[in-house]
């Protein structure tokens, strides 16, 4: 997986309680775009760093 700032983290749920996750990428620690990300989450405006597990995508942004 690779990212840059302004892409999409979407993290589908895995259980029945948890919903889906989307945030923007805000930071990415390394230089070939692999992971871990800095993400703004939509649901709630925090920022976490974040190892996406097999259950998340990256949806590019506007380039």
């Amino acid at each position: 997986m690779k990212a840059t700032v302004g892409d999409r983290l979407i993290v589908e749920g895995t259980y029945g309680a948890n919903a889906r996750r989307e945030g923007f990428v805000v930071g990415v620690e390394h230089a070939d775009g692999s992971p871990p990300y800095q993400v703004r989450w939509l649901d709630n405006g925090r920022e976490s760093l974040v190892y996406p597990g097999p259950d998340a995508r990256v949806v590019p942004g506007h380039r």
